[in-house]
């Protein structure tokens, strides 16, 4: 299709998806990054948050972590250490981590051990970033 992209989201563990895209938005270390059909070669490094994509006229997003993404032949492949789908994030536990996150950059230490803050830091961030996927920020939006 001249007016589409290939999309694949890889992690270690498996392929969390591999779909036609006319656009796409990865969150990149620098600021959000915008790839349309026929970009130029790029390689690219990607931060922890939501990857929004439109395909067959919807804007759909996924959660993805760390990694790197890299456009070549009109195919954009995400690897990553963690992709989400908004039906596989438990929005329950995404609360809950946000809550300990939060307790620790508090100050408050579990079983008398220092508080790790950047770890504290970076688990609040996954968190709200799961469950910005899984807001309404997230879920399918028809483009007109």
């Amino acid at each position: 299709m001249a007016n589409q992209l290939t999309l694949r989201v890889i992690t270690p563990d498996r392929i969390v998806l591999d779909t036609q895209a006319s656009s796409v938005r990865i969150p990149g270390v620098d600021g959000s990054i915008g790839i349309l059909p026929r970009h130029a070669h790029m390689v690219a490094a990607i931060d922890v948050g939501p990857l929004r994509y439109v395909e067959n006229g919807q804007e759909k997003a996924l959660f993805v972590s760390e990694g790197f993404a890299e456009v070549k032949n009109n195919t954009l492949r995400v690897v990553c250490e963690a992709g989400e789908l908004p039906e596989e994030i438990d929005e329950a536990r995404a609360k809950e981590s946000e809550k300990r996150a939060r307790e620790r950059l508090a100050g408050k230490k579990a079983a008398g051990e220092p508080v790790d803050l950047l770890r504290a830091e970076l688990a609040l961030r996954r968190a709200l970033m799961r469950q910005q996927v899984t807001s309404g920020y997230g879920r399918q939006r028809v483009r007109s």
